[in-house]
């Protein structure tokens, strides 16, 4: 019984780990796109890492509202397979910035 409630209390603290992270993400990213629009506007050549990390954002933006509709059915009878969709979206888009930082880092260093 204790297991329990100590595996349900870390599904929630994840949560909103992964609540905070994603909503956080969103702000890195759009900074990002920011300061991207500047380099390739001074070095007049456009790439396409801008486009990826807009695509990135909105997967952290899905990734948010899908935790805070978890966070909110927390009274109810929990949906693991909401929790779960949430958790993989997350880790994508992980993955995805990884693959952008990659992006730009090769576009930026073969021009």
């Amino acid at each position: 019984m204790l297991r329990t409630k100590n595996n349900a209390r870390l599904d929630e603290d994840i949560c909103v780990h992964i609540f905070t992270a994603s909503a956080g993400m969103v702000g890195v990213c759009i900074t990002v796109i920011g300061i991207f629009q500047v380099i390739t506007t001074l070095r007049r050549e456009g790439t396409l890492g801008d486009d990826l990390l807009a695509v990135n954002a909105i997967l952290y933006l899905a990734t948010t509202i899908m935790s805070y509709w978890t966070l909110r059915t927390r009274k109810q009878r929990r949906n693991p397979v909401l929790e779960k969709i949430t958790d993989i979206l997350f880790l994508v888009a992980l993955t995805f910035t990884t693959v952008v930082a990659g992006v730009i880092t090769w576009a930026m260093t073969f021009t």
